[in-house]
């Protein structure tokens, strides 16, 4: 009966040590994974803003030109989801940021009134739910809006209204 139950054991033993090595195995795997997934995250932000920037210079220097040809208007592009997130300025209207960045400005400026808001509440009031992947997706959204002056990004981490008067697609405007 012992000899029984010894090799009930050792079968055990070996069952657990090869279950050992598979988990290694998935482990090194998703490591590899996630810093791959974190190399393209960065890459795709890196160009976003590069095109931000390229985009910013460009207005930059084809507004003195349109200033003086005032009898042709200047076409304003319809952004696109993922497109660019520009600097906000002194009459550029929210209608430049691509509809996602809109719904998030538009959201934060109807309860500019109430106090900064966190990006959960912010992911729950646009229907987005408050799972950590959407609150990180709307999270990130938000302080890029801030990071180019549309938004304030507070020391809490919470967000309030930028700081000029900025139509938001609810008809809301921030102060």
């Amino acid at each position: 009966m012992l000899g029984l139950l010894e090799a009930r054991e050792a079968a055990a033993r070996v069952r657990v040590d090869d279950l050992r090595e598979a988990t290694a195995r998935a482990a090194a795997v998703l490591e590899a994974a996630e810093i791959e997934l974190e190399r393209r995250v960065i890459a795709r932000e890196e160009l976003v803003e590069a095109l931000a920037v390229s985009a910013a210079e460009t207005i930059a220097v084809t507004e003195p030109e349109a200033k003086a040809e005032l009898s042709v208007p200047v076409p304003v592009p319809v952004p696109l989801p993922g497109t660019a997130v520009p600097s906000w300025r002194e009459g550029l209207p929210a209608t430049v940021l691509a509809p996602d960045y809109q719904r998030i400005l538009g959201m934060v400026a109807d309860r500019s009134g109430q106090g900064p808001v966190r990006a959960k509440e912010i992911s729950v009031v646009l229907g987005l739910g408050s799972t950590p992947v959407k609150v990180e997706g709307v999270r990130s959204k938000a302080r890029r809006l801030a990071e180019r002056g549309w938004l304030v990004q507070e020391a809490s981490g919470m967000f309030s209204a930028g700081r000029g008067p900025v139509a938001g697609p609810g008809g809301g405007s921030s102060a």
